[in-house]
């Protein structure tokens, strides 16, 4: 009888040390609404849907960690995106998109290794209008997320991020291409700093990445993508203000034949500026407005403007029913000079006019967190 009860007492010891030194989550948001678009297709007609991630990409994620001692503790997260409409994966065929890393966290800071975001998709979060009307809504408005605020991820990399230092903190990315005997083919790396201290924010990232494979006449190895993003927020009282300035060059970006409109993402080099404010009307309701700005450069080979804009006008009201549950609803205009209107909703182009016409989007819908 006394063995039996010091062996169930030591089972009990066992499992309580192994909940005290192990811990995992899992956590998601679901995020779906009824949208609105003026001007959509090779007609320009409206169209009236039911999408998923408006304000917020919907997903599901596990993490956890585990203390390993002198401070030093084993992570992991993974994290699944989709669509809430429908149920499909966000991205067909790809079961943890958002991200599927593991590593160690300790007084050094924290290494991951695996499928990630790079330092931009932070800054995107804290200085641009993704954090008030989703990256879903703002990614043609930033040159198609070439500037990568919106969250890009990328496979077979490292992240380095290091511990707070009286407000500063650093990282560093590198993704492997995995080319046999080229290093450089397909290879990306970046680099940021922040600093926080009461209401103020800023931060600057910077992001490059290489050719995988030859695209002649440019060749694996080639630098294709650079770009980088300095924002910044002040908390005065009731109302955050933000601001951000991203440059997004595209070395490998062939001359234009085409005289006529041509979509903004075949230019070599752009600026993007987004300004907004996120102001609290009491603790359950928040005004919101930002404005998004794109100038690009076009190379021609013969006649044509060698410049094209978009401006995004973005307004909503967004509603807590509670810290996990709200209701919003946004309004979004977007207006094309020399180049095709790129759409609001998702990526550029994925639902746009079919040509320069101004677009109306109107967006009502619930999100809950878990």
């Amino acid at each position: 009888m006394k063995k039996t009860v010091f062996a169930l007492a030591a089972l009990g010891l066992i499992g309580a040390n192994a909940q005290a030194q192990t811990n995992v989550t899992i956590y998601g948001v679901i995020d779906a609404g009824l949208t609105y678009t003026s001007k959509v297709g090779p007609k320009n007609d409206s169209r009236i849907s039911l999408d998923s991630g408006d304000m917020a990409t919907s997903r599901i994620g596990f993490r956890g960690t585990e203390d390993l001692g002198g401070g030093l503790k084993a992570i992991f997260q993974l994290e699944n995106g989709f669509n809430a409409d429908d149920g499909s994966l966000a991205t067909a065929s790809t079961l943890f998109d958002r991200k599927a890393v593991v590593g160690l966290s300790g007084s050094f800071g924290t290494v991951t290794l695996g499928r990630q975001t790079d330092y931009l998709d932070d800054i995107g979060s804290k200085y641009t209008s993704v954090q008030t009307f989703g990256s879903n809504g703002i990614k043609a408005g930033h040159f198609n997320n070439l500037d990568r605020v919106g969250g890009v991820r990328a496979n077979n990399s490292i992240r380095y991020d290091s511990a707070n230092l009286s407000g500063f903190t650093g990282s560093l990315f590198y993704g492997f291409g995995e080319v046999a005997g080229q290093t450089s083919a397909g290879q990306s790396f970046g680099l940021a700093g922040n600093y926080a201290n009461g209401p103020f924010g800023i931060g600057l990232g910077y992001f490059q990445t290489k050719l995988a494979a030859d695209a002649l006449p440019s060749k694996a190895g080639d630098t294709d993508l650079k770009t980088f993003t300095l924002g910044a927020s002040y908390q005065a009282g009731p109302a955050k203000i933000y601001g951000a300035w991203s440059q997004t060059k595209r070395p490998l970006a062939a001359a234009l034949a085409a005289t006529g409109l041509v979509n903004i993402t075949t230019a070599t080099k752009a600026n993007i500026f987004d300004l907004g404010v996120d102001y609290s009307l009491s603790g359950n309701l928040h005004l919101l407005a930002s404005v998004i700005y794109d100038r690009a450069d076009l190379s021609r080979k013969t006649a044509g403007s060698t410049k094209g804009k978009t401006t995004q006008l973005n307004l909503g009201v967004d509603y807590y029913l509670s810290k996990r549950t709200d209701l919003y609803a946004l309004y979004t205009n977007q207006r094309a000079n020399d180049v095709n209107n790129p759409g609001v909703i998702n990526a550029a182009y994925s639902s746009a006019p079919a040509d320069d016409t101004s677009q109306n989007v109107f967006r009502v819908g619930l999100r809950h967190k878990f």
